[in-house]
């Protein structure tokens, strides 16, 4: 089973040379630390950021630098920074490669909800809304189940959506998982963890073909 520091190195195994990444809020972030040191990646943060690097060490941030989620950060030689009008031009004009985005649930065929729990305060959708139906990569971090125990991997959202049918890659603490044809696919099992743990955090159908490997990190 993999912790959030599992989940954001898996899903940097995603990320290829030259892409344009955005990072969203929570176990997103961390994926920055993880990406590979013989491929240029540029990481976006819709608050106005294009060259985010790994988070500052102890005593060594600034606040004038932070992400979507205000957490402080780094940044690379030649990063720019910009109005969120600029940064949103970025997003809505489909300039991002690869959207990766932390979820409250996810349907089998893709919808997403990541932004409100209800009768709990929240601010808005945020950028979310453009990200989702902007992409056309989303992959989704997070953990399969809720601290109940129950999936998150869902036949239906019952939480108010963010996106409709976008999803295309789910990596959680138990598995990597694809989205298509209305239903998800195993594709990697977390160290540890057996094809019958998986199925029964799975709520939605879950697919299984051949034999499962799994995750190398």
């Amino acid at each position: 089973m993999l912790d959030k520091n599992g989940i954001a190195k898996r899903i940097a195994k995603e990320v290829q040379d030259g892409y344009y990444v955005n990072l969203g809020i929570g176990i997103p972030t961390l994926v920055a630390n993880f990406v590979r040191e013989d491929i240029e990646v540029e990481f976006q943060s819709e608050n106005g950021v294009l060259g985010m690097g790994p988070f500052p060490f102890e005593g060594e941030e600034d606040a004038d630098i932070i992400n979507a989620g205000k957490q402080t950060i780094t940044t690379l030689p030649g990063a720019s920074f910009f109005d969120s009008a600029t940064s949103f031009s970025m997003i809505r004009g489909q300039h991002v490669d690869l959207t990766i985005l932390g979820a409250m649930e996810v349907a089998e065929n893709g919808d997403i909800a990541n932004w409100k729990i209800p009768g709990k305060m929240v601010k808005g959708m945020g950028g979310a809304m453009d990200l989702v139906a902007s992409a056309e990569n989303i992959i989704v971090a997070m953990m399969h189940t809720n601290k109940r125990g129950e999936s998150k991997l869902l036949k239906q959202c019952s939480l108010p959506l963010t996106g409709v049918g976008c999803v295309k890659k789910i990596v959680t603490n138990l598995a990597v998982l694809d989205v298509k044809d209305g239903v998800f696919h195993l594709l990697e099992r977390a160290p540890g963890v057996s094809i019958e743990e998986i199925q029964k955090a799975t709520e939605g159908t879950l697919i299984v073909e051949g034999e499962i490997p799994e995750m190398t990190l």
